[in-house]
This record gives structure tokens, C-alpha cells and sequence, in this order.
């Protein structure tokens, strides 16, 4: 029975202390100055969990990656000035191209972002295109058959 307590007053403060020192430490901060990227369908819906790539003036490499949230919003923090290219995918065809123009206090220059998407029309002409071009090759094929 001596043992036993001899045991217990041995072993289990040493585990007890070494439980709180294997801790690491974190620390959280919320700042602002971030630019705010929000992606939407024509229809007001936000591209929800789209891929987002990010790539910096002058540069190959990508900056960032990740997604947006369900809202269709994606945060980053530039580092350099200059003209920013953000592309937002939803992997399932709609792609939207975004160029940031950012000054030297790391603020967007107004009116400067562009997007790079086709005009509804321009839109429409290739939809309809890409129905006739199915549509005469499937004619193509029937009419080579007989």
C-alpha cells in the first residue's frame, strides 16, 4: 500500500506539469486594410466556395489561393503597389478576371477595377453559335449516312 502512494505522489504531479508545459501558445489579431474581392452570378448569387488565385504585378507566381465563402468574398492583403490580377473559378464554367489597381499607401485607386467579362450580347451570339455548330454536325453526320 506504501508503494502505491509512493507511486502516485510520484508519478502523477510530474504528468500533471508536464500536460500544461506541452501547450504552444497562440495569439489572434483582427486589423483591417485588407481588400475585399466579392464574386456574383448575373442573377445576384454568390459564387459560393469558387477557387480564387491571386497573382501580384509583375509576377508568374501566385501570390494567394483559396476559396471564397458562402457569401462569395475572398480577403487578401497586398504587399507591393501596382496592378493586382484576381480570378475567381467556380469549376464549373463561370470564371471571373479582376485587375486591382493598388497605390503606394496599399489602398485600391477609385474607379480603377476592371472585370474582365464579354457584354450579354457578345454572350448570347456565342450561345447561339455553339447551338448551331451542334446542330449542323449532327445534320452533317445524318445526311453522310444515307
Amino acid at each position: 500500500m506504501r508503494k502505491f502512494i509512493v507511486i502516485i505522489i510520484c508519478i502523477i504531479p510530474p504528468l500533471l506539469i508536464c500536460s500544461t508545459l506541452h501547450a504552444h501558445g497562440v495569439r489572434g489579431k483582427v486589423g483591417a486594410g485588407g481588400i475585399v474581392v466579392t464574386a456574383e452570378y448575373d442573377t445576384g448569387e454568390p459564387m459560393s466556395y469558387a477557387k480564387v488565385s491571386i497573382f501580384a504585378p509583375n509576377s508568374k507566381l501566385m501570390f494567394q489561393s483559396g476559396r471564397t465563402d458562402r457569401n462569395g468574398r475572398f480577403c487578401f492583403f497586398p504587399d507591393t503597389p501596382g496592378k493586382w490580377r484576381v480570378i475567381v473559378d467556380d469549376e464549373i464554367g463561370h470564371r471571373l478576371e479582376l485587375n486591382i489597381s493598388i497605390d503606394k499607401k496599399m489602398k485600391i485607386k477609385e474607379n480603377l477595377v476592371e472585370q474582365n467579362s464579354l457584354p450579354i450580347p457578345i454572350r448570347a451570339l456565342i450561345g447561339i453559335s455553339f447551338i448551331f455548330g451542334i446542330f449542323g454536325i449532327f445534320f452533317w453526320w445524318k445526311g453522310r449516312k444515307t
